[in-house]
């Protein structure tokens, strides 16, 4: 689905890393501030797995508090550019769009696309828009490893980089993938993958809901509604509900899976010798997907390859969603970051 905050551009095939093309690229994407003439006050900032391109804007942007006028990224000196992935679910190319050989929607056939792949779509994305060259780039979760291929294999195109909860490479292997995938399987309306006429009633979406729920406890959701309502399992799990099925509703299953075999391919470690730009590298402190305890081997590997790296641990008890839910607590760090490497 296309947010209706969004913006959409179409461009010409687009050449895949492991092979073949897209013969159509779709870019749903969201902006913030103005270009200025020399194209070079644009924040390039990359959601992470299941999220969307509407970071701020309102209450409901995941960076809301970080971007916006006189805000840390501030829109009314950068031009603020949020963009769908490619494979995504929120109006970019991905397994829900039409296949121009089978005039069907792809599924499992879409091709299997990387985190470079993602980038280059961003890439042409920004050609659009007419941005030569980027102030920063931001990216939170699998966002955080295009911001981390971006400065390997673009290291001209970028002046500072600002990586969140994420690593230089991905988590997990294809076993991940066969499970996911199996789990769907189940669903009596799954039709390898060509579920799209029948997602309530062929389970798809109370699959997709049981996944949400899943991962809001791993994000600590439940502990939160807990300290609210106290220790009432119904009214915790029905909240848990009530925050689910949106998404649920929204998000293709078949882009989980196509965005999950691009996260187990994806490892710069030997390509960061290539990164020009200063990076502020952040974690949070309670976070179980990308715990700090990974920072100290990241942060070897980035400085001991040359680049100017530093390191902050976010004091949070939210976990994975700590960089836009206590923003406050790396404000501060990020403007000054910004202030001193963003500019020319």
């Amino acid at each position: 689905m296309i947010l209706p905050t969004s913006k959409i551009f179409n461009s010409s095939a687009l050449a895949l890393e492991n092979g073949g093309e897209l013969a159509e690229l779709t870019v749903a994407y969201e902006t913030w501030g103005a270009l200025n003439d020399a194209g070079d006050n644009a924040v390039l900032v990359s959601h992470g797995y299941t999220n969307n391109p509407h970071a701020a804007g309102d209450d409901k942007g995941w960076f809301q508090g970080l971007i916006g006028p006189g805000k840390a990224v501030d829109t009314g000196r950068y031009f603020v550019v949020a963009a769908n992935l490619l494979g995504s679910s929120y109006g970019s190319t991905g397994p829900a769009s039409t296949n121009p050989e089978t005039e069907q929607p792809y599924g499992l056939d879409f091709p299997d696309i990387t985190v470079g792949d993602m980038v280059n779509a961003e890439n042409r994305l920004l050609e659009h828009l007419g941005v030569k060259q980027l102030a920063a780039v931001m990216g939170n979760s699998l966002g955080g490893h295009l911001a981390f291929d971006r400065a390997a294999h673009f290291p001209d195109q970028v002046r500072a980089v600002v990586v969140t909860v994420s690593d230089l490479r991905g988590r997990g292997d294809q076993g991940t993938v066969d499970a996911l995938i199996a789990r769907f399987s189940q669903c009596p309306g799954w039709n390898h993958g060509q579920y799209y006429d029948n997602k309530k009633d062929g389970g798809v979406f109370a699959e997709l809901l049981k996944q949400r729920i899943e991962t809001l406890k791993n994000y600590g959701f439940d502990t939160k509604i807990r300290e609210e309502v106290g220790d009432n399992s119904d009214i915790i799990e029905q909240r848990l509900v009530d925050l689910a099925e949106p998404w649920a509703d929204q998000f293709d299953a078949n882009s989980l899976i196509v965005l999950r075999k691009a996260v187990i391919q994806f490892d710069v470690r030997e390509k960061v010798s290539a990164i020009k730009a200063p990076l502020l590298y952040v974690l949070s402190r309670t976070d179980n997907l990308f715990p700090p305890s990974i920072a100290p081997d990241t942060m070897k590997i980035l400085q001991g390859a040359g680049v100017n790296a530093k390191f902050f641990e976010l004091d949070s008890d939210n976990g994975h969603r700590a960089p836009s839910v206590d923003w406050q607590g790396w404000a501060d760090e990020l403007q000054k970051f910004l202030d001193a490497y963003g500019e020319l």
